[in-house]
């Protein structure tokens, strides 16, 4: 799984963690071991620029997915695909400031809320949503596993 990280955010960051937490839920959700994907961290005026420009949003957020290849992402093995040409799965974009008030008020630490919104971000890739209850609520418990189960192969 080939995973490029680059922080741009002018906020030091511990980045091998959130490369491990995204390639954890890759592999765990069954993801072509060929797939590729780009994780950018940013400064907070960048994030609200993307955010206002690609989801008409007002001011900065946490986490941005864009999907590339949705269609084509291979879930594992037995999938029916004869080919190994790598998936682009997208791009994820954090920000750590932002991240770091939400850790704040959540009570945890600013690497536990990047790994969150990493996962996040891997889910949004494979075409998860949240805006429906039900969608939330199959959403939210996947990530909530998929921390789980991170968090306890690191023990």
């Amino acid at each position: 799984m080939s995973i490029e990280i680059a922080n741009e955010s002018g906020v030091e960051t511990a980045t091998d963690p959130i490369l491990a937490v995204a390639r954890y839920a890759l592999d765990e959700m069954g993801i072509n071991p060929l797939a590729e994907l780009s994780i950018l961290l940013v400064e907070v005026e960048y994030m609200a620029e993307l955010n206002q420009r690609w989801m008409g949003g007002d001011g900065p957020t946490d986490v941005l997915a864009f999907p590339m290849d949705e269609m084509t992402v291979d879930r594992g093995p037995g999938n029916g695909t004869e080919h190994d040409e790598p998936a682009l799965l997208g791009d994820i974009v954090l920000c750590p400031e932002i991240a770091a008030n939400q850790a704040r008020t959540a009570g945890h630490s600013t690497d536990d809320e990047l790994h969150m919104l990493t996962v996040h971000g891997v889910l949004h890739l494979l075409g998860y949503d949240h805006a429906e209850p039900e969608e939330e609520r199959e959403m939210f418990g996947l990530q909530g596993k998929l921390l789980t189960g991170w968090r306890a192969s690191k023990a």
